[in-house]
């Protein structure tokens, strides 16, 4: 059995600290399923809300059915955001200080800002975004506590989901009317992301599992699947997987990303 309340203490402390630890919690005697590394994610959310954050909604992990079947999983994982990790660019041009991090990585993804209560089983792209207040391009910078970036999927959810912030940029609407053509628009268009102006990858919206709206869909089925799970309410945010490779980061440089085949703004990034 696994000790939920020291690992939810060493995985904080871990954090806080800047540290990583040698050896990943499925690596230790006894392991650690996804039953238990879910009951650590949901006490470090119980420990941040009794210390005065809000969680403001959740990011997306192993969005691609290649690597379900790899890892022997039968949908995404996730874990919480928090009013203190997620910042918008205004303008489309943000500013992130790394601070503590170890190795971080940055990942741009679709964000969607939730209108109304998502129903487990929806499958349409045109009825998930109907649920939908809007969407915008979002950097998600993510770093790992486990020493060379060796982890299992349990590791993944138990560790806050490697999440340290999202920086979100200028929003989209969707209007009813927009519907339609954004569900076409959403599993095709692309992705350039650039670092000091050269680029550096290119991605596109089939890689958050064929299209980011049924990745926002796959996720509200996961969830009621999931005993303990909050389902997401309005207002909530979801970080719908990256679009691209993970690709390190430094302070000093300033990363783009650029859509084509959607209306999103460009999102620029400098990191201190």
């Amino acid at each position: 059995m696994v000790d939920v309340v020291a690992l939810a203490d060493e995985l904080r402390q871990a954090y806080a600290e800047g540290h990583t630890l040698a050896v990943p919690p499925s690596a230790r005697a006894g392991g650690l399923g996804l039953d238990a590394a879910y009951a650590v994610e949901q006490e470090l959310v119980r420990r941040r809300r009794a210390d005065g954050r809000r969680t403001v909604g959740l990011k997306v992990g192993y969005a691609n059915k290649a690597v379900w079947r790899a890892l022997k999983l039968d949908t995404l994982v996730w874990a919480h955001m928090y009013d203190d990790t997620v910042s918008f660019a205004e303008g489309g041009t943000g500013s992130h200080s790394l601070g503590r991090t170890r190795t971080p990585k940055i990942e741009p993804e679709i964000v969607f800002k939730m209108r109304h209560a998502l129903a487990p089983g929806t499958t349409d792209p045109t009825a998930v975004l109907e649920s939908v207040e809007w969407l915008a391009l979002g950097f998600e910078i993510i770093d790992c506590v486990y020493a060379d970036w060796t982890f299992g999927v349990a590791d993944f959810v138990a560790a806050y989901g490697l999440h340290t912030a999202l920086v979100v940029g200028d929003p989209m609407p969707v209007a009813p009317a927009s519907i339609p053509a954004l569900a076409e628009a959403l599993p095709r268009f692309t992705v350039t992301l650039a670092c000091d102006g050269y680029t550096v990858e290119e991605g596109s919206g089939r890689n958050a599992l064929r299209s980011p709206a049924l990745c926002l869909g796959e996720l509200a089925t996961a969830l009621s699947r999931r005993a303990g799970a909050e389902p997401l309410v309005p207002g909530d945010l979801v970080s719908s997987g990256t679009l691209t490779e993970s690709r390190p980061i430094a302070p000093g440089h300033t990363w783009t990303a650029v859509v084509d085949g959607i209306g999103l703004p460009t999102l620029t990034l400098n990191l201190c």
